[in-house]
């Protein structure tokens, strides 16, 4: 019998890797065709223009809005997101009474689709019979109430906001599990030695993150960069253009049947969120090193 690599993995594997290829692969290589194309539905005829289409977007009023909106909320998200799950890890990891339901309420908003949460808060955001401005005017702050969707200067603000209430969980389970790795007996020197609970946080606690600070980063500037549901619920880019962000301005392209335009405007973001992802990893691993 000849000795080799064993042929039987191919056959588990094959059906997983057909899919990858029909679901994955082929259209991603036919979109990334389309992107140098005029495919659209005001033309039968599909013609190769070169990189016409991406000249237009550089020259494209709305997309510099859009990119402008996009940094912007991944920049806030991401740093706050990772705030404020930290500090949730760290009040939940000092073991309070229904630490369980606290973790399981807190992390919650995570599971439910972006598409839900948009309306929910719709609802909330709602200037008249909204729980926020309700709320707000029953404690005597009605004079903070406002029009959170449709006022221009705030209504990026209030998306998010709701992205905020929606990931801060998923950020505290990552430094939850972070946390149950770091050993008590370091915790406990450093009081013994003298440290205070702040003095422990950054000279132990919080350099013993880095690995969970790396992921939860890298996860919450990816799907910042990629958010399109919550904004498409809330205001549709709106009020005017001044919530415009990538994906909701290449939904709104290929609504209008401008497909091929569409389709490099998406190649665009891809390539941008990969070249972000690898430069923030890069700094992050050799920050992990130094520490």
């Amino acid at each position: 019998m000849r000795k080799g690599f064993p042929r039987y993995p191919l056959v588990f594997i094959a059906p997983a890797l057909v899919v990858y290829g029909v679901f994955f692969i082929i259209p991603n290589l036919t979109g990334l065709y389309y992107s140098f194309t005029d495919l659209s539905t005001y033309s039968d005829q599909v013609s190769f223009i070169g990189i016409a289409n991406f000249t237009r977007l550089v020259r494209e009023g709305f997309m510099a809005t859009a990119i402008r909106n996009t940094f912007l909320y991944a920049l806030c998200v991401t740093v706050f997101v990772n705030l404020f799950g930290i500090i949730l890890a760290v009040l939940l990891n000092e073991g309070p009474r229904l630490g369980t339901l606290y973790r399981t309420a807190f992390f919650t908003p995570y599971v439910i689709a972006p598409l839900i949460v948009g309306y929910l808060f719709t609802a909330i955001y709602q200037p008249e019979a909204g729980i926020l401005n309700r709320m707000l005017r029953a404690v005597g702050l009605g004079g903070l109430a406002a029009d959170w969707l449709n006022d221009p200067r705030i209504a990026l603000f209030s998306i998010i906001m709701t992205e905020l209430w929606r990931s801060s969980g998923f950020a505290m389970v990552i430094y939850l599990a972070g946390l149950k790795t770091i050993p008590r007996d370091l915790l406990d020197q450093a009081s013994v030695d003298g440290a205070g609970f702040f003095s422990r946080f950054r000279r132990v606690t919080f350099p013993l993150l880095a690995p969970s600070f790396t992921v939860t980063m890298i996860l919450m500037l990816i799907n910042s960069l990629k958010v399109f549901e919550t904004v498409l619920v809330l205001t549709n880019g709106g009020p005017g253009w001044t919530t415009e962000v990538f994906n909701t301005f290449i939904y709104r392209n290929f609504a209008k049947g401008n497909w091929g335009y569409a389709t490099s405007a998406s190649l665009t973001l891809s390539v941008v969120i990969a070249a972000v992802a690898v430069l923030f990893l890069r700094i992050l691993r050799r920050r992990e090193v130094e520490i």
